[in-house]
């Protein structure tokens, strides 16, 4: 818990703003957010889909919610190239935007989450923003992203509970933000 309250006052407050005006920018221009993790952060990737749509009335989607085409994709076409192709086939533009959830944001020369990689790479060649919610030193996604948020490192032992732990209390805090929340939670 002392590492937890530790992170919350590390955690950069400007940057949370800016991805509330960034995600309130896409709601009004219409995009539709692409939610984009692996693992633990896939779990909270269709978690915040749902709330993103029906807290936020944005348009989210997350590729790893559709296992039958995320396995087939993979078998067919390699693990490399599943968020990539998902976006293509989607016709994701300009428009849009991806939010990755990630512990360390991919790593090309390491070979690392190398689907975020080229989710990301496939983004930027289509002129979708990019932000992120992710830890370690952000990796690829901090590298290219728009506006991406670095959950910090207090204890080398627990970097990735950290990170999906604070992915949550970020996207919630989006979620409940003034500028964003339309529709209220039951409780």
């Amino acid at each position: 818990m002392e590492e937890a309250a530790k992170i919350c006052g590390l955690v950069n407050p400007e940057a949370m703003e800016r991805l509330a005006d960034d995600l309130l920018a896409l709601r009004e221009r219409g995009g539709r957010l692409f939610v984009l993790g692996v693992g633990g952060s896939a779990a909270n990737c269709s978690h915040a889909v749902n709330d993103f749509r029906k807290l936020c009335g944005i348009e989210t989607y997350a590729p790893t919610d559709n296992v039958s085409e995320l396995t087939a994709r993979t078998n067919d076409e390699g693990w490399e190239t599943v968020f990539s192709a998902w976006m293509e086939i989607s016709k994701a533009n300009e428009k849009d935007a991806v939010l990755v959830f990630s512990v360390g944001g991919g790593n090309a020369e390491r070979q690392v989450s190398m689907n975020i990689v080229k989710g990301l790479q496939w983004a930027k060649e289509h002129g979708l923003k990019i932000f992120g919610i992710v830890s370690r030193d952000g990796g690829y996604t901090a590298e290219v992203g728009d506006n991406v948020i670095v959950v910090p490192v207090v204890h080398p032992d627990r970097v990735t509970p950290h990170a999906e732990a604070f992915q949550a209390v970020i996207w919630h805090g989006m979620v409940s933000h003034p500028k964003l929340q339309i529709k209220a939670t039951k409780w």
